[in-house]
């Protein structure tokens, strides 16, 4: 445990924020304040349900802010003169640059790609998408950029033959906890370097819609669909209207292996039916 404890906000809302604020809890280090998304309705039962990072915060008993959207100037139920630092891992919304400077020593940002390649909201679906064998979890000093403050500290990962962007996120989420609190000791004291990023080498992703996860059995490159159901068939989903035996009706693909230069579908799931194993 820490003899100086230091004051800090963290902002995250899903399960890989949830990684990130478990390992700092773990560490000893405790957050002053949770911010993350208002509950949501999940699931087919579209039951209320609270982000992660809330359910976790609320078993420590730390205190829980749930805005629609953050707006300036900020009226919180805290002393940004007392708070050295906020940490941002999978928010899901844009930080104004106010908040982003209130913290003593301003706000580090957690993302999981060498930037300043990929930076955005989907960095981890892209590079599986785009046939990488590389990426990176990266931790930078934010600043009113998307993801383009000067990098803190970083390390390569592989992407593994087969793996999904689920799996892969858990791994990268996992060694950005790590790294974070592998570097807080000599942050708080100052005395990390910061590493300004090449502007010029950045690279952009999107927020995937329904529609990106559309393919065609008979048009599309093997690879491009292989690669297409290990980044999105968790999340927007992977579909087909014309899988074999079944053209005109709408199928989810959910697995696939790829051998051969063939895509060989494991799983789908038809339109209104159950997942059937192929």
């Amino acid at each position: 445990m820490m003899k100086n404890k230091p004051r800090f906000v963290f902002f995250g809302s899903p399960h890989y924020a949830e990684i990130v604020l478990a390992k700092l809890i773990e560490k000893g280090y405790k957050p002053e304040l949770v911010v993350c998304n208002p509950d949501r309705p999940a699931g087919r039962k579209r039951i209320i349900t609270p982000p992660e990072t809330k359910v976790l915060a609320e078993r420590h008993g730390i205190e829980v802010l749930q805005p629609e959207k953050i707006n300036s100037p900020i009226n919180w139920a805290i002393n940004w003169q007392d708070i050295d630092f906020s940490v941002v891992a999978a928010y899901g919304q844009i930080i104004p640059l106010e908040v982003i400077e209130l913290p003593r020593l301003g706000t580090l940002g957690l993302h999981p790609s060498w930037l300043p390649k990929y930076r955005g909201p989907s960095p981890i679906k892209s590079v599986i998408l785009n046939g990488e064998r590389w990426t990176a979890a990266t931790i930078y000093q934010m600043d009113e950029g998307m993801d383009s403050g000067p990098t803190l500290w970083g390390k390569p990962i592989e992407i593994k033959e087969g793996e999904s962007a689920k799996e892969l996120g858990e791994r990268l989420w996992k060694e950005e906890a790590e790294g974070l609190v592998s570097i807080l000791p000599a942050f708080l004291a100052e005395k990390l370097e910061e590493r300004p990023q090449n502007h010029e080498l950045a690279t952009y992703t999107k927020m995937f819609e329904t529609k990106d996860g559309e393919v065609d059995m008979e048009k599309d490159a093997p690879i491009e669909i292989y690669r297409k159901i290990l980044a999105l068939a968790e999340e927007p989903g992977v579909y087909t209207l014309n899988f074999p035996s079944r053209e005109g009706k709408r199928v989810k693909l959910l697995e696939a292996k790829y051998r051969n230069s063939e895509v060989i579908v494991k799983k789908i799931k038809p339109e209104g039916k159950r997942e059937i194993t192929l």
